[in-house]
Order: structure tokens, then sequence, then C-alpha cells
């Protein structure tokens, strides 16, 4: 099976990192979590509701919409919190990129652990600059804001077409589609992986050719 893939390209000042990635990353989930499943037998179940909370970025103007679930924001910050440290460690021009890959498990023979197949990965890529006022600074927050609004609006579109999503498992099965592990939401299974170096080095682009081999973009 091949994986749907989408990328963005951003430029954005050292502070906007992490709110940039957030931004995209919890709409992704927003949409790609559901409530609660509640079994009353195998094959019958109930979906819970999702909460949701807008949040109000600080250096970016643009209010967006999460999952209002403390665990799963936790989770999701501790990621992107790590990429934007990576970058500015980085020595030289900061770029790096960040993904976001849903995937379902497929059981296998015993002694083997489940195969992990992805079917929708999205990556952010980031490069860093540096403005010289902050009357730019100012300019800039609010082009930002147009640029992630217009993204934002791309993830709704996109998630809107008929394209494949796992069936819903029995509940046998429900562990090798969602992620059943956060109290309050049940989002389909993900990882987050993210990369930073130089762009001399070869091994960003070595990256980005493997997830985009052999897939279907949106």
């Amino acid at each position: 099976m091949n994986a749907r893939t989408q990328v963005f390209e951003l430029e954005v000042e050292d502070r906007q990192v992490q709110e940039v990635v957030l931004s995209l990353f919890h709409t992704l989930l927003f949409h790609r979590s559901l409530g609660k499943f509640h079994y009353k037998q195998e094959g019958s179940y109930s979906v819970g509701t999702v909460g949701f909370e807008d949040v109000q970025c600080d250096f970016v103007d643009l209010t967006y919409v999460r999952c209002a679930s403390e665990e799963l924001d936790k989770a999701i910050m501790r990621e992107i919190g790590a990429f934007s440290d990576s970058l500015r460690s980085t020595e030289g021009s900061r770029t790096g990129q960040i993904s976001l890959e849903f995937y379902q498990k497929k059981k296998a023979r015993w002694p083997f652990p489940p195969e992990s197949i992805p079917w929708e990965v999205w990556t952010v890529k980031v490069t860093i600059i540096t403005l010289p006022n902050e009357h730019e600074r100012q300019i800039y927050r609010e082009k930002v804001g147009e640029m992630l609004a217009e993204k934002v609006m791309a993830i709704a579109a996109a998630m809107n077409k008929h394209d494949y999503i796992p069936k819903m498992p029995n509940q046998s099965e429900l562990d090798l589609i969602f992620d059943t592990s956060y109290p309050d939401v049940q989002p389909y299974l993900f990882k987050i992986s993210y990369q930073t170096c130089d762009p001399g080095n070869a091994s960003v682009s070595n990256t980005m050719r493997k997830l985009l081999k052999d897939t279907l973009a949106f």
C-alpha cells in the first residue's frame, strides 16, 4: 500500500518554529482523531465525542483548533519542542524537516512483532530566517499567519477527499488502527520524526527521497 504524502515548505523566524508546526500537526490530528470507542459487543460500539479548543499563537497571527486533550498536547509538544531545540543548535544555515506519519499495524506470525504500514505522511520543511528589526518581524508575523491559514484550509480540503483511511476495526483489532493510550481521545496510530542539518548535508534529501518513493501525492 502506498502512503499519501504532502510536503509544506516554510521560512520562519526562530521563535515561530514551534507554533507553526504545532498549528499544522494539531490541525491534522483534530481531523484524524475520534472519541473513545465503547463496545457493547463485538461489532457493536458507540463513539464518544471529541472536545476541542481554540489556540491563539503568540508569534504568528493565527488561531487554530486542536483536540481538547492535555495528554495528546503534551505528547505533540514534546516532539516538536525537541525539533525546535535541535534547529537552534544547528550551525550555519538552519533548516530541517519534521513529519507526522499515520500508520496501521498488521499482525505477523509469532514470534514476530506487528508490521507498521504508513498510509499518510505529512512533512513540514522549515528554514529559519533572521529579520533586521521589529517592524519587519511584525510584517512577517502577519505573512506567516496568512500562509498557515492557507495550509490549514488545504488540510481540511484534503481530509474531505474520499481517499484511503483504515476500516473501523473490531474490538480485538482496535490497537492495530488507533492509539488507545489517551484517556479522552482516540487518534489513528501516528508517529513524529524529524531531522535537522545544513542544506549541504545529503541526509535530508535522502530522507525526503525515502518518504516520497513509490507514494501517491495528494
